[in-house]
């Protein structure tokens, strides 16, 4: 299977009413070539699930701007004036979630397990509609497993194989996501052939990672 791929080969990845996980924190690790190569696809009706919506240029803002987004699971919308707008005029479907129930969440589903307990959001709004256990007398919610169509995720260095390497801090949530998708596509900086990446330095594995393209100008 060709892992690297060209730019005109990204759009036609994508169809309405994929999920598409992303990896990024305030747009900090988000692959934002891929952003605009969604935008030109046109795609609708998408379930975007990563931790913000970033700013309406910067991150996957973009993407709500479009109108391209029917839905969001995060942590955040309030950096982006645009996704809470369009949550109160009924447009787009905003689901809050905790950022460490978030994450988690993805976790377990890019583990195949069948979800996980906690006790964070009991005795508030985040508990409607869950299942409520009681485990040595404390409450815990039932979270269930979060997992996407398709992963979209950001590196600084890749090798043939598709092994990764990210760059300090815009590593975040990044490769959680990588394990919780069908279709992973990871934009790089640069690629490398496979040997000059130190295996120590290996961040997610090239079995992860279907699909890689070069960052535009990279």
């Amino acid at each position: 299977m060709k892992k690297i791929v060209e730019w005109a080969e990204i759009g036609p990845m994508f169809s309405d009413g994929v999920s598409i996980m992303f990896g990024g924190f305030m747009g900090v690790g988000t692959p934002l070539g891929i952003v605009s190569a969604l935008i030109e696809s046109k795609v609708r009706n998408l379930t975007l699930i990563g931790n913000d919506t970033a700013a309406p240029t910067t991150g996957i803002g973009p993407l709500i701007d479009s109108g391209q987004a029917s839905k969001v699971i995060v942590s955040h919308i309030g950096t982006n004036p645009v996704t809470g707008k369009k949550m109160i005029a009924g447009e787009l479907d905003v689901e809050l979630v905790p950022q460490g129930t978030l994450i988690e969440r993805i976790r377990a589903g890019g583990s195949g397990l069948g979800g996980f307990l906690t006790p964070t959001g009991v005795g508030t709004v985040a508990e409607e509609g869950k299942q409520k256990l009681t485990v040595q007398g404390r409450e815990y919610l039932l979270e269930i497993p979060l997992r996407a169509d398709v992963a979209i995720i950001k590196a600084k260095k890749a090798d043939t194989a598709g092994n990764l390497v990210y760059e300090r801090a815009a590593r975040n949530f990044n490769p959680v996501i990588a394990l919780a998708a069908d279709l992973v596509i990871a934009e790089v900086d640069e690629i490398v052939d496979v040997g000059e990446i130190d295996p120590d330095h290996v961040m997610t594995p090239g079995a992860l990672i279907d699909k890689i393209v070069v960052r535009m100008g990279g």
